[in-house]
């Protein structure tokens, strides 16, 4: 990489994570509790799918949501770890599936951060105790199905559009 492409990468993350965090502070403070728990709706989980516009994508989010986690009282003593892997293994695997669709849809792209959160932070939840593994499982996938497949989905239409114009090298 050269130097102006290496800013530019670096830039993009940076605005990613600040994005994430902002987004999340703020829903956080407008809407207590909804940021964390089992059932979450993290609006800024729609940005995931910048991954598949952008590599930065992967790095931005995941450090997003560790300072996130690490600033919020409502995050459990894992989330900081646990969330974050989860973030950056599902915006990988986004980015790895952005090519395959279905009648011009990426689904397969789109299901990484239902699947991911639900394994690793339904994982997490039972380990501090909060109901069964299963349960757990299926409220942090109907949280984090609703935002990507609402949220997340007009976010990729959007970007899919315009992607030339604001993904430019």
């Amino acid at each position: 990489m050269n130097v102006k492409k290496t800013t530019l990468y670096v830039t993009q993350a940076a605005l990613i994570a600040a994005m994430y965090f902002v987004i999340n502070l703020l829903q956080n403070t407008l809407l207590p509790g909804t940021t964390s728990m089992a059932i979450q709706f993290r609006f800024a989980e729609a940005l995931c799918v910048l991954a598949m516009f952008t590599t930065a994508a992967i790095p931005g989010l995941g450090i997003g949501c560790m300072l996130f986690n690490l600033t919020t009282a409502g995050s459990l003593p894992l989330d900081f770890i646990v969330g974050t892997i989860a973030t950056v293994l599902s915006t990988l695997l986004m980015y790895l599936l952005r090519n395959v669709k279905l009648r011009g849809y990426p689904w397969l792209s789109m299901l990484m951060p239902v699947v991911f959160n639900a394994v690793i932070v339904g994982w997490e939840l039972t380990y501090y105790g909060f109901n069964l593994l299963h349960i757990n499982m299926l409220y942090v996938a109907a949280g984090e199905a609703a935002v990507i497949f609402v949220l997340g989905t007009a976010l990729y239409f959007v970007l899919q559009r315009h992607k030339t114009h604001i993904f430019s090298k």
